[in-house]
């Protein structure tokens, strides 16, 4: 009578007394540890060196660009910081400096390169507009890159360029011949470094080399490594060899 008045009122069965099965402990397998920490460990390592190989391919066009932005080893500034139209303004009264042009090729560049003017006299913050010519004198077409620098260098920080042809992929047609712009000024901040009180003549030397393409495609002056250099300026300071010279003396 009870019992039937305790399954009328819904109550649940009374416990059996026996506990309820526990789940079994999952087995780690220690080859799959030791497995997951190695896969870690190679992704780490592979992105290292290939971190270390860009910044190895990175380090001549970043050398590059320090040069242009700071003025080092006679490179003139090139870049956007300069241009403000405020610095862009001749400072009347000062001296004029004479800006003589230069121009050159490789040996292995069958082109002409000339400067179309000796020189031009400009007012420190004076914008100036000058021409290079350059012809293709074979029967191909031909590819070529332009190097530059100026001297004395210590000039070179107050050297900007704001349009130039150089390091930039030139192609000539057979016997084409073309006109190469240059618009350039001198910063008038030159006027309160001391040691450029007494420069009155500046030389820009450009070096036309035929083009070729690297190991990772990009194009580079098709001449030994201390010839570029010396194009640029850089030829007194040592360098470090680069990543395919290395490999190729390992």
């Amino acid at each position: 009578m009870r019992r039937g008045m305790a399954n009328e009122a819904g109550n649940p069965p009374p416990p059996s007394g026996r506990p309820a099965p526990r789940p079994a402990p999952r087995l780690v397998s220690r080859k799959a540890v030791y497995a997951a920490r190695n896969r870690s460990l190679l992704m780490y390592t592979s992105a290292v060196i290939v971190l270390a190989v860009g910044v190895t391919y990175a380090a001549v066009p970043l050398y590059r660009m320090f040069c242009a932005a700071t003025g080092f080893a006679g490179t003139p500034i090139v870049g956007t910081g300069k241009f403000d139209p405020e610095r862009l303004v001749p400072v009347e009264g000062a001296r004029r400096i004479k800006v003589h042009f230069n121009a050159d090729t490789s040996d292995q560049l069958p082109w002409q390169f000339i400067p179309q003017q000796k020189f031009v006299t400009v007012l420190p913050g004076e914008t100036s507009l000058a021409f290079y010519k350059a012809k293709n004198k074979s029967d191909k077409d031909i590819i070529g890159i332009a190097t530059y620098n100026v001297t004395p260098d210590r000039i070179a920080p107050y050297f900007a360029k704001v349009e130039c042809f150089c390091f930039e992929e030139q192609k000539l047609l057979a016997g084409e011949e073309v006109d190469m712009p240059l618009l350039f000024f001198i910063d008038k901040d030159i006027l309160d470094d001391p040691s450029c009180r007494k420069i009155d003549d500046v030389v820009l030397s450009y070096t036309f080399f035929r083009a070729r393409r690297n190991s990772q495609g990009n194009l580079e002056p098709d001449a030994p490594d201390d010839v570029v250099q010396n194009s640029m300026g850089f030829g007194e300071y040592e360098h470090a060899p680069k990543a395919e010279d290395r490999r190729g003396s390992s």
